[in-house]
């Protein structure tokens, strides 16, 4: 296998996984021991920078043209199965129990493995409803969440359908979910709306991502950690200023309302 198949197997498995939220270390560990099953016997040294935004592979050999490969990365979500699978899968390779071409292709099916619409709103739906007993509900907060969560599922799929900014969908999800409490409150004069509107924006709340910061930070890679923070402290500021929003004008449109 040559060194561009290489480092375009390598640049594959750190992509995989940045977009699905590993830390930068580990992304940049196993592009790394990829990149060390090139031959090296003239001396071959390989180079792995990866950043919360792109992944920068290279291999040079005494006398050769290095062969170096810049790759933007733009989405970033969670999904740790898929950070599992890959280290699987490159450990396997760097023991020699895949070859080159098996990996390749195990790499490009995990690449395209995602939770399906339906799983992801089902999870968005029993989220909040989960989080309501932690923070003191009843019943009535249990099945006002899920319904909370079924407005969030429905503005977050149409939100990623017509591919709005990350920043402004944060904000319309949280508005919608203050709204809908506010709603709910006003059919349900016993419903404990803070916990209904906690509970619903959990699932926006970006706590992978700060954990991922201090982690970056701790082990030196201060870019990326401070972009994974300053990324963080964007969505939840985002979450703030929209159940802000949702808040202010549901209360001003029900008591303008007489409700």
């Amino acid at each position: 296998m040559d060194d561009k198949a290489i480092v375009n197997m390598a640049v594959l498995a750190g992509e995989i996984m940045l977009r699905s939220g590993a830390e930068t270390y580990r992304v940049e560990d196993t592009i790394k021991h990829i990149l060390d099953t090139a031959p090296s016997k003239d001396g071959a040294k390989t180079e792995a920078l990866v950043m919360l935004t792109g992944i920068i592979v290279t291999i040079d050999r005494p006398g050769q043209e290095a062969v170096t490969v810049m790759h933007r990365v733009h989405d970033r979500g969670t999904n740790m199965h898929r950070i599992v699978e890959v280290n699987e899968i490159s450990r396997k390779y760097c023991a020699g129990e895949l070859t080159a071409e098996e990996t390749w292709k195990r790499l490009n099916e995990v690449r395209g493995k995602q939770y399906t619409v339906r799983i992801y709103n089902l999870a968005t739906v029993l989220v909040p409803a989960g989080f309501a007993p932690l923070f003191g509900g009843g019943f009535r907060e249990i099945f006002a969440s899920a319904a909370v969560g079924a407005v969030l599922a429905v503005l977050m799929t149409l939100g990623k359908r017509v591919r709005i900014s990350s920043f402004i969908l944060n904000v319309i999800c949280s508005a919608g979910i203050a709204v809908t409490a506010l709603l709910l409150r006003g059919q349900i004069p016993s419903l404990n709306m803070d916990t209904v509107i906690i509970s619903g924006i959990m699932p926006l709340v970006p706590g992978v991502a700060i954990t991922n910061a201090i982690r970056d930070t701790l082990r030196g890679d201060y870019i990326s950690g401070g972009a994974r923070a300053l990324e963080a402290f964007v969505t939840a500021a985002a979450v703030a200023i929209g159940a802000g929003a949702g808040m202010a004008l549901a209360g001003m449109f029900l008591q303008g309302g007489g409700l």
